[in-house]
C-alpha cells in the first residue's frame, strides 16, 4: 500500500492535507491532525477537556474526548460530506491533546481551563474543544469573551442551564445564567435549540423548544439563528443531549422528545454565514452507548465545524 500513511498524528511533517492511514489502525488524534504543542500557524487547535466532576446525573463525560477522537478515524481520507472537498487543502488544523486535570482539585478546574484557553487563543487560531460535561464551557466562553467581547451564545441543548449558582461551585446546569449576568454573552442576541425542560428563568435568551424544533424544517431553524445573532461574533456549544436519545444515547442527562442527527447537522450546514469565533462539543458519555452511536455524531458535529471554517477561509481567498 504505497499510497498509504501510518500513525499520521504523529509522522505529519505539516498539519496541511489530508492522512490516508487505514480506518481501522494509526494514531487516533482528531481527524488523523497532527498533534503537536506548538500551535503557531494554525487555523485551528482541537483539544480536549476531560472533566465530569459538575454532572447531576450519570458520569463518563470525561472519556468525550477519547470517543470522538476514536469516532472520527471514519472521515480519514474521503472528501468530507456536505462540504465535498479535503477540508485540510487550506485549513491547519492541529490536535493540542487534552487538559490536565487534577481529580482531586476539582476548584482549580476552572482556572486551569480558562487560563489555557487564553494562551491558545493568543496564537489567534480558532479553538475548537471537546468535553468533558458542560461546566467546561464557562470557562471557554469567559476565555473568548476576553478577546472578542461579549458573545453571541448559540447553545444547542435540551437543557437551558441557567439553574441558580454560587460562587465557586461546579455545577454543568448553570453556566448560561452566570454568563449572562456577568456580560459574558450578550442575551439579546443568544439563543438556545432543543430546548425540553424548565428551568427557574431565561435570562432574556431566546428559546427554540423541543416540539417547535420538531415542526420547524432545518433551513427555517438556521434562519431564526441568524436572524437572532444578527452579525455578532459567535459561540456555538453543542450539548450531544440536544439530540434524542435515540441518536445519542451515550449521555449524562438524555431527555426525550429531540431532533435527529440528521436534522441538527443540516441546521449546523446552514449557518455558513454566522460569525463562529469558538465552539465546543460536550457531554458525550461513551459507555452508556454499545456502538459508538453518540460519539460518532459529535465527531460529525465537529467536523461540521472544520467544513464551515473552511469555506469561510475559501470565501475570503486566504
Amino acid at each position: 500500500m504505497p499510497s498509504k500513511s501510518i500513525d499520521h498524528a504523529f509522522t505529519a511533517r505539516q498539519s496541511l492535507g489530508a492522512a490516508s492511514d487505514p480506518t481501522h489502525a494509526g494514531a487516533l488524534s482528531f481527524m488523523r491532525r497532527r498533534f503537536t504543542k506548538k500551535v503557531a500557524g494554525a487555523d485551528v487547535v482541537v483539544w480536549g477537556i476531560p472533566f465530569d466532576a459538575a454532572v447531576s446525573n450519570r458520569p463518563g463525560a470525561r472519556f468525550g474526548p477519547q470517543a470522538i477522537r476514536r469516532a472520527s478515524a471514519i472521515f480519514d481520507n474521503d472528501p468530507q460530506y456536505p462540504f465535498g472537498a479535503d477540508l485540510f487543502e487550506n485549513l491547519s488544523v492541529v490536535d493540542y491533546g487534552d487538559c490536565l486535570l487534577d481529580y482531586g482539585n476539582h476548584q482549580k478546574t476552572p482556572g486551569i481551563i480558562e487560563r489555557e484557553a487564553k494562551k491558545l487563543l493568543k496564537s489567534d487560531a480558532f479553538l475548537l474543544s471537546l468535553g468533558g460535561d458542560h461546566f467546561v464551557t464557562w470557562p471557554l466562553l469567559k476565555a473568548h469573551a476576553e478577546k472578542h467581547g461579549p458573545l453571541a451564545l448559540v447553545q444547542f441543548d435540551a437543557h437551558q442551564d441557567t439553574w441558580p449558582y454560587e460562587k465557586g461551585r461546579i455545577d454543568h446546569g448553570a453556566f448560561v445564567g452566570q454568563a449572562a449576568d456577568e456580560g459574558v454573552i450578550d442575551v439579546a442576541k443568544s439563543i438556545q435549540i432543543g430546548i425540553r425542560t424548565h428551568a427557574p428563568r431565561d435570562c432574556g435568551i431566546r428559546m427554540l423548544f423541543g416540539h417547535e424544533v420538531e415542526e420547524m424544517r432545518a433551513s427555517d431553524i438556521a434562519a431564526a439563528i441568524l436572524e437572532h445573532t444578527q452579525d455578532a461574533k459567535a459561540y456555538v456549544t453543542f450539548d450531544i443531549d440536544c439530540l434524542d436519545p435515540a441518536f445519542a444515547p451515550g449521555t449524562g442527562t438524555p431527555v426525550s422528545g429531540g431532533p435527529s442527527s440528521a436534522k441538527m447537522l443540516s441546521v449546523l450546514r446552514a449557518l455558513g454565514a454566522l460569525d463562529i469565533v469558538g465552539a465546543d462539543v460536550v457531554e458525550v458519555s461513551p459507555s452508556y452507548d454499545h456502538a459508538d452511536i453518540t460519539a460518532i455524531a459529535g465527531a460529525t458535529i465537529a467536523m461540521y465545524y472544520l467544513g464551515l471554517l473552511s469555506e469561510r477561509r475559501m470565501r475570503r481567498g486566504s
